[in-house]
């Protein structure tokens, strides 16, 4: 029965269409995200050039990104995702062609990473909207927790295939692998059956759509808290492709290991979706009990002894991220109304991907001028500090809620 729950949304022949299709896709983008990473790695030696390039990636997410999931509520996102991935396809295999030519160099690869950004800008919120039109409105949470269990779940392969595959055929034929591997959701998303799509009412042109949907979120306590701690945590707990490439090759035998970390992450990655693609619901409750996971993982992983406990640290630090993430995206779409899903996941987008811009650079420089370990440790102190802001919100709340509750009963006790 809990197996049932978990993959409801899998009854669906577009649901199924569409992550078989996104699996095989993102298997590919986390080989050329490990090969992006280490070639940079390779060809300076500095974590700052690798947090460089992840800011330059999703620095277009941070200005763009709510913008463009206002134009993923104006449009038909299935064809918007489409070109998005077509455009992704172009983007790998011209990085594969410089760098089997032999042309590629630091200021080239920050330049496709930049390129790559804005096409993820207008991707990622016409995707993720997309996947809540593959199901019924009460399996939604279900599809985006399955949506972000597909994503983890390559990260379980690309990875690893990365480690294995580098060697042999080197970098620029893993971004090409990865051009091909595009291949695999475009047929998808051409087979999907529209007819049988959820789509909602787009949004009318004109108007104000990126402010209406940020007074939206003001105006909802809850959601506007979750957004505050998720920013934060987001910023600084996540660089994982920042700060593990330095630390495995100084402490755990070389930057090789970088790809096969990233995988026993990526499995408890996986766990930490399908955990939460079972709930029915999602409480702030969960986003506060996976961002302790998360914190107390990343504190353990960045300073493990030796590389068996790493691995084993690595897998809550796995649960807790996913769980984390895919809460805050499930409650955000429960709350939502679905004209407005497309801005919401853009915001949550630029939350979780546009902060990176600024925590990836930071995370370079505390690796290379205070401490390699730290590199991953600070952003889990500031993880366990945001949490624990988060807990005390909560239960000022409950506490409030309880207050409350005793003022209605007590005069009534008078007046009798």
């Amino acid at each position: 029965m809990a197996g049932s729950l978990t993959f409801r949304s899998l009854t669906e022949r577009n649901a199924r269409l569409f992550f078989a299709g996104l699996l095989v896709s993102n298997v590919g983008t986390w080989i050329q995200l490990t090969a992006m990473s280490l070639l940079v790695y390779r060809l300076t030696g500095r974590a700052t050039d690798l947090g460089i390039t992840i800011a330059l990636q999703f620095i277009p997410m941070l200005v763009l990104g709510a913008w463009a999931g206002a134009v993923a509520d104006r449009h038909n996102k299935r064809r918007l995702t489409l070109y998005s991935q077509i455009a992704l396809a172009v983007q790998a295999l011209s990085l594969g062609i410089m760098d089997l030519t032999g042309i590629i160099n630091l200021p080239l690869v920050f330049v496709s990473a930049f390129v790559l950004g804005i096409i993820n800008a207008f991707d990622n919120p016409a995707r993720r909207g997309f996947v809540t039109e593959l199901v019924a409105p009460e399996n939604i949470t279900n599809a985006i927790s399955l949506n972000t269990a597909v994503m983890t779940g390559s990260r379980i392969f690309g990875p690893a295939l990365a480690a294995l595959l580098i060697g042999p055929l080197g970098t620029g034929w893993l971004f090409t692998l990865n051009g091909l591997s595009f291949a695999a959701i475009v047929v998808s998303l051409l087979m999907i059956d529209v007819s049988r799509l959820r789509t909602p009412p787009m949004a009318p042109r004109g108007g104000t759509p990126v402010r209406d949907a940020l007074r939206y979120v003001a105006g909802q306590r809850t959601l506007l808290v979750l957004f505050v701690v998720f920013t934060v945590i987001s910023t600084f707990a996540f660089n994982y492709n920042v700060a593990i490439p330095k630390i495995a090759d100084e402490f755990w035998g070389g930057d090789h290991l970088f790809g096969w970390l990233l995988t026993v992450v990526s499995v408890g990655s996986l766990t930490g979706s399908l955990l939460t693609a079972r709930l029915q619901r999602v409480s702030v409750w969960w986003m506060v009990m996976n961002g302790a996971v998360l914190s107390a993982g990343g504190l353990a992983v960045a300073w493990a002894p030796n590389l068996a406990l790493v691995m084993l640290a690595a897998i809550p630090l796995g649960i807790g991220g996913a769980g984390f993430i895919t809460g805050m995206n499930a409650i955000a779409q429960q709350e939502c109304p679905p004209e407005m899903r497309g801005r919401v996941l853009a915001l949550t987008a630029v939350a979780f991907l546009g902060s990176t811009p600024i925590g990836g650079p930071i995370t370079g420089w505390v690796g290379d001028n205070i401490g390699t370990r730290w590199a991953l440790g600070y952003g889990a102190v500031i993880s366990v500090i945001a949490v624990i802001g988060l807990l005390l919100w909560v239960l000022m709340q409950h506490s409030g809620e309880r207050d409350s509750t005793r003022g209605d009963v007590v005069p009534a006790r008078s007046a009798h």
